[in-house]
């Protein structure tokens, strides 16, 4: 049991920690949501999709550099230290950010415009690359023993209420700024609140504690280590990322892409489907603890087979008799499930994760996997669901990619039971043998 000083230091370390994980996907889901103000301010053209779809190519852009973040900032963080690799992260976050909210549009810029646009997001997949595993690592080490799930829910819960915040702007900002005023300068509000929040987050960040599984370890000497103990890894890490698909394409699919499919797709309000997203936010940051206790108890094999079933059976359904009359009660309802399936699993999968690590590897391995995921599925969702809707004229289309996340997860789940994993973190915090035949 855990003295109320000790309580208090473990709660203070996971808001700390969370702190940064909460920025960078605030900066993410800004950019998605005003993803037709940007389109039209940085990347002007006669038709109005063509104009969106480059938008959202500029945002995808950011995930393919992912992995390559992952692998020179997760071998800083293997090498000299948890605390050390965040506050590099968020460094470079935070250039990214500054760089797209103080950028003026293509009419004063011309074509300089969109490349720093461009730029900014190359930087803030970059620093992104190690953000969610270096914090699920972070979390995951200083558990207490048997509840390492709970522990890790909150880096995705950090998420949640970047979402609920950036939707409860959104909602405000629609309804007092008209559509004029939006495109011209309101869409850049939300972005300029992320700059003003980077100081605090710096000085929270600043105040980590390295851990103690870190501490007792004996970490790489060189990064020619780590990429050897990667590659003779490799199908863990191939496992991790067919994990990862579905959580990020249920993710993105729920909250990025959400104002963009009520809007454009569905045509409702921009009122009320900010008010779906915030409600979502909400759902998820309820589901994610719980999906953690859970595997925590029942273990993490279970729901990694159960949710990702549970979604082929019901997301194309679903979809279709949501576009056949759409409503914002049926669109709520239909998220609203989505947001049970992402909670449970995101639940039981991040420490999952974690658990089959190497420990000398863990972060690179961690994030490599989740980003390599995120940038072959989550990050393109918005794009490839708008480009589905286009080519078959079929507004339930977005389904059918996430079903083939769920198809593929399934697929780890079922593989990855004769797989046996390298050891994983230190003894004393209870883990299931992940991956162990």
């Amino acid at each position: 049991m855990l003295t109320p000083a000790e309580r208090r230091a473990k709660i203070n370390a996971v808001i700390r920690v969370s702190a940064g994980n909460f920025l960078e996907m605030y900066d993410f889901i800004i950019y998605g949501y005003y993803a037709s103000y940007i389109a039209r301010t940085f990347f002007p053209a006669d038709n109005e999709m063509v104009s969106l779809m480059q938008a959202l190519l500029a945002y995808g852009a950011g995930f393919l550099v992912r992995p390559i973040g992952a692998i020179v900032i997760g071998d800083y963080m293997d090498r000299k230290g948890r605390r050390k690799g965040l506050i590099l992260s968020l460094a470079l976050m935070a250039v990214g950010t500054a760089s797209i909210a103080f950028t003026p549009g293509y009419e004063t810029l011309g074509i300089l415009a969109p490349i720093i646009i461009v730029t900014g997001r190359v930087i803030q997949g970059f620093s992104s690359g190690v953000e969610i595993g270096g914090c699920s690592v972070y979390l995951a080490e200083i558990a207490t023993p048997g509840n390492r799930g709970f522990y890790c829910a909150w880096q995705s819960g950090s998420q949640q209420v970047a979402v609920m915040l950036s939707a409860a702007l959104g909602v405000a900002l629609t309804y007092i700024l008209p559509p004029e005023q939006m495109t011209l300068w309101g869409w850049r509000i939300p972005l300029l609140i992320g700059c003003a929040i980077i100081p605090l987050v710096f000085w929270l960040r600043n105040s980590l504690q390295e851990t103690e599984a870190f501490l007792c370890s004996s970490p790489p000497e060189a990064t020619s280590e780590v990429l050897r103990l990667i590659a003779a890894n490799w199908r863990l890490v191939g496992l991790g990322v067919m994990m990862s698909i579905l959580t990020t394409t249920t993710f993105y699919t729920i909250t990025v892409y959400t104002p963009t499919f009520g809007t454009q797709a569905l045509h409702l309000d921009p009122v009320s489907v900010m008010i779906v997203t915030l409600c979502v936010g909400a759902s998820n940051f309820f589901w994610l603890p719980v999906g953690g206790a859970i595997s925590d108890r029942i273990g993490r094999r279970p729901l990694l087979f159960i949710i990702p079933v549970l979604a082929l059976l019901t997301a194309y359904p679903l979809m279709s008799w949501l576009v056949v009359a759409p409503t914002f009660g049926k669109l709520l309802g239909v998220e609203l499930w989505l947001s049970f399936i992402f909670g449970v699993y995101n639940g039981s999968m991040i420490p999952m994760l974690a658990e089959m690590m190497p420990q000398k590897v863990r972060t690179t391995g961690f994030a490599l996997a989740f980003v390599t995921a995120t940038a072959i599925f989550g990050g393109f969702t918005p794009f490839v669901s708008t480009y589905l809707i286009k080519v078959t004229g079929n507004s339930a289309a977005p389904a059918l990619w996430l079903s083939l996340a769920a198809a593929i997860s399934l697929t780890a789940a079922i593989l990855g039971r004769s797989v046996t994993a390298t050891p994983g973190l230190q003894p004393g915090h209870a883990a299931q043998p992940a991956m162990a035949a």
